[in-house]
């Protein structure tokens, strides 16, 4: 798990890693408790980790949290956005009582089928060298979910035939996004 360390620069950031299980969606050390005999319970996990650590590099703790998920298939969406939103929420309150930043989280999706391609592959404004759609390129309409906040983003170019533009499905919304605004500021996170 990564977290920026400067918002709103996004320039620096700290990451830890956890052991998971073969075929384990869920990211199970977000958040736990357990019973020490000296402290009683006590409570951790890479969130909580991650949130002190913010607050020690910029002096306070993060307005809002945006989490972006990869590694998930769609049929287990929800479970995954219930157990690790109720662990992101745990990880703040466990830091500050009545501390519940609004959350936005994202799946994102890489092993897909899906291709993008312009409608002039002979328009330069439109595609790179190699005919790929440019860098940048967002697709949120027609092809995607007529009811649920979800686009491709193709935020790099393509080194050797057809660009995958990556899939994003934002399942929870607290920061209420614009979907440009959400869109632009994944695409500028792909270059930090």
């Amino acid at each position: 798990v990564v977290a920026s360390q400067d918002w709103p620069e996004v320039t620096k950031y700290a990451g830890l890693v956890c052991a998971q299980a073969h075929r384990q969606e869920l990211i199970q050390d977000l958040f736990k408790t357990w019973q020490d005999p000296v402290r009683g319970a006590v409570s951790g996990g890479m969130i909580k980790e991650l949130l002190i650590s913010f607050r020690r590099a910029t002096g306070q703790k993060p307005q809002r949290i945006i989490f972006y998920r990869d590694g998930v298939s769609e049929g287990q969406f929800y479970q995954v956005l219930l157990y690790e939103l109720d662990a992101i929420r745990k990880a703040c309150a466990s830091l500050e009582p009545n501390y519940q930043p609004p959350v936005t989280f994202v799946v994102v999706q890489k092993r897909h089928h899906t291709r993008l391609f312009a409608n002039n592959h002979h328009d330069r404004n439109a595609v790179d060298r190699s005919g790929n759609i440019l860098p940048g390129t967002v697709v949120d309409s027609k092809i995607c979910h007529p009811t649920e906040f979800d686009f491709y983003l193709c935020s790099h170019a393509g080194i050797q035939g057809t660009s995958r533009p990556a899939h994003y499905h934002v399942l929870w919304d607290e920061n209420k996004f614009t979907a440009d605004g959400l869109q632009s500021l994944t695409n500028n996170l792909c270059y930090t």
